[in-house]
């Protein structure tokens, strides 16, 4: 989960590996650090604990020249956040720095033999065992780096992603990539980039290279790209075009970019949706459908797996696909799937969701399936990224960059992709009628306009969030498909505020939490107009009957709940299957809020990072 940055070129790479740790800060911040070799040959490692603003503050009187360099913003996860256990690590000898993403398993073991060996060491980290091992390797064989990383390898367990510099040869960075995500960016005037995603390669060059597993890159200044594996096999990488903008990846104007996050999704469910659905609005088209519709109507059964926000966006998926599609459908969390030895069909279809594409279970999950004989289907937003590689086909959501930790508009596209599949499959499969059909894509269609009218509530609940913030708990209640809106709801305010939030169906609420039910718990109930409404009143009055400050999402115009609730946001009318698409933006707005009130970092919260390349 931490963030990788390298430079080789002709400019002065401190300013592009700070901007770029910059923009990778979503993917860890409790300490960062760069190396730099100057032009007198100088191995210049600086780290400080904190964020990367930490980092500039410290190198403001040191030497930061040089055209070569690697840096990394840290995720912690062995060792505690501090300068010593930051990133780069140097060799015993001081002439190599790597820095490492991932987690090193036989690390003690390995640690072991080199304290025999009379190798001293700094860190706690599994991340200087490599360096150490590394330069052992070199110095006692008499190799070359590539070749002692090649060897090094060879010994290791785990996932890893790693740059090494080498102060005797200041021309060179090494890198390689095993489970954990290492994209190569190639400069229009012979410099190499090097990052954990594109985001910090976008604003210099769209031409990059996606290291597979197993991948060792050399990136050599005024050579072409060289990229071997363990074994000196060349590989042949195919060069990419990215499509990101500079706009997308700053705050514009927005003081956090969640809140720019939380407002993007109108335009970028447009961008969903847009080359799917048609001028008109009655027809969706999916490729993947087209191209593997054998494969996917033939299926016995779906099985989502997923984690954290992108489970929940399973769990609304599950609905749409059995209600349309007629076909039983299972979510399980990645990170237990791939360790239960679950039963796994070869007429399964096994749907893997994940935002960056990169998450270390779901990809575990992923490679499970695939071994068993599934047909695997990936739903991401991050194009190149490991999991649209290792499935047969999928969808990508087109979301844009993400770069708050609190997924927002990546769980809204999710559901959308999930929404245009089902409809597609059942289409396919003759499951719906054609009228329901049309109803459906046309709804679906006007979806981003009725998100922008929920928008629209963002100053009612900034005023009505300085009310919850002095509460230790909190309880989201919703029914059908608002049960995952009550879900991912809670995950927001928790994630962001720091306030212990769970969600519950509705109708379990008297089956337990409802013992925690006071004046002092706010309940927050998705109360939407639907098939459930009646049974979501009854449940709201069992609330108040207890002293429960409720505060209800209701759709516009409602009277009944308006004289039950504390505080209502009322929402535009929709299909109800397409009600998560617009309940979910107060839910984040006022977490949003929230977390602003109570002076927390909304886009950098404690202890969480971005995307969870590791176990």
């Amino acid at each position: 989960m931490c963030g990788i940055v390298g430079y080789i070129g002709t400019k002065d790479a401190y300013p592009v590996l700070i901007k770029g740790l910059q923009r990778l800060e979503y993917r860890g911040y409790d300490s960062a650090g760069v190396a730099l070799i100057s032009e007198q040959r100088c191995l210049n490692v600086y780290k400080s604990k904190g964020k990367v603003a930490d980092l500039e503050v410290y190198c403001e009187d040191k030497d930061t020249s040089g055209c070569a360099g690697i840096a990394h913003t840290r995720w912690a996860t062995h060792g505690e956040p501090n300068s010593t256990n930051a990133h780069p690590h140097y060799s015993a000898s001081g002439r190599l720095a790597l820095i490492h993403n991932g987690i090193i398993e036989n690390y003690l073991s390995l640690k072991e033999k080199l304290i025999g060996r009379g190798i001293p060491f700094k860190s706690v980290t599994d991340t200087e065992v490599l360096v150490q091992l590394i330069e052992h390797i070199m110095l006692s064989n008499e190799l070359s780096l590539l070749e002692a990383v090649q060897v090094a390898l060879r010994q290791v367990i785990g996932a890893y992603a790693i740059a090494i510099l080498d102060r005797e040869h200041p021309d060179t960075i090494v890198c390689a990539r095993q489970s954990s995500p290492l994209v190569v960016g190639l400069g229009a005037d012979g410099d190499f980039y090097l990052a954990s995603d594109a985001s910090p390669i976008a604003e210099y060059t769209d031409k990059v290279v996606y290291l597979n597993d197993g991948d060792i890159a050399v990136l050599q200044l005024g050579k072409e790209l060289k990229v071997v594996n363990t074994e000196n096999e060349a590989q042949h990488p195919k060069i990419k075009q990215i499509d990101v903008t500079l706009g997308q990846l700053e705050k514009g104007g927005f003081p956090f970019f969640m809140l720019k996050e939380i407002f993007e999704q109108p335009s970028c469910l447009r961008d969903c949706m847009r080359g799917r659905i048609n001028v008109e609005g009655t027809r969706i088209t999916l490729s993947s459908v087209i191209d593997y519709g054998k494969q996917l109507k033939a299926a016995r059964r779906i099985i989502i797996v997923a984690c954290g926000t992108s489970w929940h966006a399973g769990l609304i998926g599950k609905q749409l696909l059995e209600s349309l599609c007629r076909i039983p459908v299972e979510v399980e969390y990645a990170s237990e799937f791939r360790y239960r030895n679950p039963v796994i069909y070869s007429d399964d279809i096994v749907i893997a969701i994940s935002q960056s594409g990169e998450t270390a279970d779901t990809l575990a999950a992923v490679e499970l399936a695939r071994k068993a004989g599934a047909f695997v289907f990936g739903i991401c937003n991050a194009i190149g990224a490991s999991i649209p590689r290792q499935t047969q086909t999928g969808v990508y959501t087109h979301v844009g960059p993400e770069i708050g930790v609190a997924s927002t508009k990546a769980f809204t596209g999710q559901v959308t992709v999930l929404s245009m599949l089902a409809l597609c499959l059942a289409s396919e499969l003759h499951t719906v009628s054609d009228e329901l059909y049309g109803e459906m894509v046309a709804e679906l269609t006007r979806i981003p306009e009725k998100m922008e009218q929920a928008l629209k509530t963002n100053e009612q609940i900034e005023r009505l969030a300085p009310i919850f913030t002095y509460a230790k708990n909190c309880l989201y209640l919703g029914r059908g498909y608002n049960y995952p809106v009550a879900l991912e709801g809670a995950l927001k305010l928790k994630e962001i505020s720091y306030i212990h939030a769970e969600g519950y169906p509705a109708a379990e609420m008297k089956h337990g939490p409802i013992a925690l039910i006071d004046s002092e718990m706010p309940v927050f109930v998705i109360a939407t107009r639907d098939k459930l409404y009646e049974k979501v009143i009854s449940n709201i009055q069992e609330v108040r009957a207890r002293g429960g400050r409720v505060t209800a999402l209701v759709t516009k115009g409602d009277t009944q709940i308006s004289q039950l609730a504390d505080h209502v946001i009322e929402l535009p009318d929709t299909l109800e299957c397409f009600q998560p698409l617009i309940a979910s933006i107060p839910l984040q707005l006022l977490a949003y809020h929230i977390a602003v009130c109570k002076g927390k970092d909304v886009d950098r919260p404690r202890n969480l990072a971005k995307s969870v390349t590791v176990e």
